[in-house]
């Protein structure tokens, strides 16, 4: 039997340096719980209550980050994708007010064999707001090969579109997904978007970040560094590394 479950989240700057949370639903198997952090800064972890999504699940994260809130949300293991009797959506949708920041900073997706699963993020940032994103998929478990996988992440901010991306693994995509021109072998790939004002005056430049990875500056205050690895582990100290030297990229108050 399918799961259909929405998780909701709301942070609101409390006015004397802090952030609450005056909303916190959890749903399903997706269970969101208060967890530490350096004011003044929310902290979030979303712990999966059962295994999801299984093929049929429709899962769902609301989150906003209302003007001058600060909130850490990640989550407490990978996500599995598994296989079920039809295709699951997985669905994110990020809103960011203006002096609010937002880190979202989750563990990976793993694409299991025989899984289908459409993932898709979508953010709306005010002008003023910061995004520190991070996605990571892992396209199958220890020696099987992956599902089938699709990404998107749709980033609009003060109301005109910063980023669209798709991107399509396993069984369903177009040929050569898994080509020398695209993961060339690797069996793990993950992004870190960092939107910040202040790139506005001065923005990183495109460069090479080791054989494996790149940054790239966007149409707007923001830099995407993509990456691929052999495994989960490698991938994420290629993205951890890049972190370090991005301005903003390491959280701020």
């Amino acid at each position: 039997m399918s799961v259909r479950a929405t998780a909701r989240l709301r942070a609101v700057a409390d006015g004397r340096g802090c952030t609450v949370l005056p909303e916190l639903e959890s749903d399903g198997p997706l269970a969101l719980r208060r967890t530490r952090a350096a004011p003044p800064y929310a902290g979030v972890t979303l712990v999966g209550a059962m295994s999801a999504p299984l093929g049929g699940d429709r899962l769902a994260v609301r989150v906003a980050v209302e003007e001058g809130a600060r909130l850490t949300l990640g989550s407490a293991a990978a996500t599995v994708a598994l296989p079920g009797p039809g295709p699951a959506t997985y669905d994110v949708t990020l809103d960011v007010g203006d002096d609010a920041v937002l880190r979202w900073l989750p563990e990976p997706l793993i694409s299991a064999r025989g899984s289908r699963l459409a993932m898709t993020t979508r953010a709306t940032l005010a002008p003023t707001a910061r995004l520190v994103l991070r996605e990571e998929q892992v396209l199958g478990r220890h020696q099987e090969p992956t599902g089938a996988l699709t990404t998107r992440l749709v980033v609009h901010r003060a109301g005109r579109p910063l980023l669209d991306q798709r991107l399509a693994y396993g069984p369903d995509a177009e040929p050569g997904w898994d080509g020398p021109a695209v993961l060339g072998g690797h069996r793990a790939v993950g992004q870190l978007l960092v939107v910040e004002p202040d790139f506005d005056d001065k923005k990183p430049a495109a460069r090479v970040l080791g054989p494996t990875a790149v940054l790239t500056p966007l149409a707007g205050p923001a830099v995407l560094v993509t990456a691929v690895a052999e495994d989960a582990r490698l991938l994420r100290a290629i993205l951890d590394e890049a972190a370090y030297e991005i301005p903003g990229a390491r959280g701020r108050g």
